[in-house]
């Protein structure tokens, strides 16, 4: 590995936000906190995948940071062979266990998009990046790395937190501050990323951006759902050409 590279690698890895994952470890179990929205999250999240990409049967996924593997888990049950890639050595010995007490084949790599893009260029016919761009130094180079791993006429799906008033609000202020259901500074406003950004740095790739949708939750209902509204969450779906 040349200098540079390893350099760019180590860049584009945020270790205060890798603690912050680990420290909640034993949430995860008890679907507390923030893994209780994820798990919420996890049903329109899927739903949205399986219309985008017509199915998973089959299909080579990239679930890039997977986390603890509750998408990967739920894409393998459709059919899906899946891979998922994190930085969090606490989450991936959670996925790595719960995929062996479930008796389910899913490879967990602890690497970064960056290092998995050397051996496995136009592989994967899906891949999915969910809640993770807002949590590295350069999210950009996430998008591009996507765009080396995913093969001709394959499907790239994004979701991630506009950077706005109502984020800042629903998200830091509210759910952080006052509910506390987030950990304080889980987020961070200014790495939120508008969907103009999203947009262009797809642009710049061989991807098209095909769909795009608002991801909200109603806290009196308990509950996610779609809207056009991309003030909070969002989620894009791009096919590469």
């Amino acid at each position: 590995m040349k200098k540079n590279e390893m350099s760019f690698e180590k860049k584009n890895v945020d270790f205060d936000e890798i603690k912050k994952f680990d420290k909640s470890y034993f949430d995860f179990y008890k679907k507390s906190g923030m893994y209780f929205f994820l798990y919420k999250m996890n049903t329109l999240r899927l739903e949205f995948i399986l219309d985008c990409c017509n199915g998973l049967f089959g299909k080579k996924i990239l679930d890039v940071g997977c986390g603890g593997g509750i998408l990967s888990e739920s894409m393998t049950k459709k059919g899906g062979i899946v891979t998922g890639i994190d930085m969090s050595k606490k989450m991936l010995e959670i996925a790595k266990f719960q995929a062996s007490k479930k008796k389910m084949k899913i490879s967990y790599l602890l690497e970064t998009i960056e290092q998995h893009v050397k051996k496995n260029r136009n592989k994967y016919d899906i891949i999915t990046c969910m809640e993770m761009l807002e949590h590295v130094p350069n999210p950009k180079s996430i998008v591009l790395s996507c765009n080396k791993l995913i093969k001709k006429g394959g499907h790239v799906l994004f979701s991630t937190i506009n950077r706005s008033i109502k984020s800042w609000f629903f998200l830091i202020f509210f759910a952080e501050k006052i509910l506390k259901i987030f950990p304080k500074n889980t987020h961070n406003v200014q790495k939120f990323i508008s969907p103009c950004e999203l947009l262009d740095w797809i642009d710049q790739t061989k991807m098209k951006e095909k769909h795009i949708i608002g991801l909200n939750y109603n806290f009196f209902l308990n509950k996610f759902y779609f809207r056009d509204n991309l003030d909070i969450n969002y989620m894009i779906h791009a096919v590469s050409s």
